[in-house]
């Protein structure tokens, strides 16, 4: 993911030192994971007006791609320039929520209020496949993880997971949710979800009322993680891990909490919290170097075809 790009008087010689520490210290700032130095790249860009944007990735190169609630659209954005395009059109009657991208430029999508999954092709914008996991009406495939051999997706309005089989033939799991796990009609549950960093579970956000659970990948049994530092995490959606390190996107409060996860994930400490003047009611996040990158869903602006959107980038 490295994205770097280096008369002898004792002037220049002074000066060449002065340009290698100089360079030294850059790298010594830049995420070591990654080695992208993000620092250069813009921290907002533009998506087509009347979008309606709500998932995001990035993976592999600089580039984030975003899905549409407005037709199922995949939209892309370098990273380095801030200027983008359309990978998949998307189609009338479709939705695009949460959107994960493998190490084979397929793209998961959770396909909303169709009950539906997507693999597309982010390199040809080809619709590989339809996986319907639900043929139920009043749900909500809202998020995707991908951990494993699968891709699990969370429905708002029912308590179970789905698990599809990534770059294999195999039959889709339900994972119904038990234990701790508390589902409240008519409203968003289930939302943001992220492996655990043993891989071995899930951590899943529901927005109502707000609270974070582990889930047993096995049993599906989900237990509470005890908050610390907070009441709830009220309106949770996006959730990025990076290590122990938990951020949670909390949508219509212009907020990121930021928790320290125990060893055995019971627990999260709260270590601070994100705000920025340019957040109007940010979803889904996705990191790239020492940055989080957000969309702006704007629920609480008119969502019409004239309305304008954008991504925004903070620091971790």
């Amino acid at each position: 993911m490295s994205l770097n790009h280096p008369r002898l008087s004792r002037r220049t010689v002074l000066a060449g030192a002065a340009a290698a520490l100089a360079v030294a210290a850059e790298a010594g700032t830049a995420n070591a994971a990654s080695g992208a130095r993000t620092r250069v790249y813009p921290t907002e860009f533009p998506l087509p007006d009347g979008f309606l944007p709500e998932g995001i990735s990035i993976g592999g190169r600089p580039y984030a791609y975003m899905g549409s609630r407005a037709n199922g659209a995949v939209y892309r954005t370098d990273l380095r320039t801030g200027r983008g395009g359309f990978v998949y059109a998307g189609a009338a009657g479709t939705a695009a929520i949460g959107l994960k991208l493998d190490h084979d430029g397929l793209l998961y999508v959770a396909g909303g209020g169709g009950g539906s999954a997507r693999v597309i092709d982010s390199r040809t914008g080809e619709l590989v496949t339809t996986y319907q996991l639900t043929a139920e009406t009043g749900h909500f495939v809202n998020d995707v993880i991908l951990l494993g051999r699968r891709a699990w997706f969370t429905d708002s309005r029912d308590s179970v997971l789905h698990g599809v089989p990534r770059g294999h033939a195999g039959e889709i799991l339900s994972l119904p949710l038990s234990g701790d796990w508390v589902q409240t009609p008519d409203v968003n549950n289930a939302n943001g979800i992220v492996g655990t960093p043993d891989g071995r579970g899930l951590v899943v956000v529901s927005s109502t009322p707000g609270k974070l659970y582990h889930v047993d990948l096995r049993t599906g049994r989900a237990t509470e993680i005890a908050l610390r530092g907070a009441d709830n995490v009220a309106n949770g959606d996006g959730l990025v891990r990076i290590g122990r390190t938990l951020y949670v996107v909390q949508n219509r409060l212009n907020l990121i909490s930021v928790f320290d996860l125990d060893t055995k994930v019971r627990s999260a400490t709260l270590r601070r919290t994100i705000t920025d003047a340019r957040f109007d009611v940010p979803t889904t996040a996705a990191r790239w170097g020492n940055r989080l990158y957000l969309v702006n869903a704007r629920f609480t602006s008119p969502q019409t075809p004239e309305t304008t959107f954008n991504g925004v980038a903070v620091s971790v």
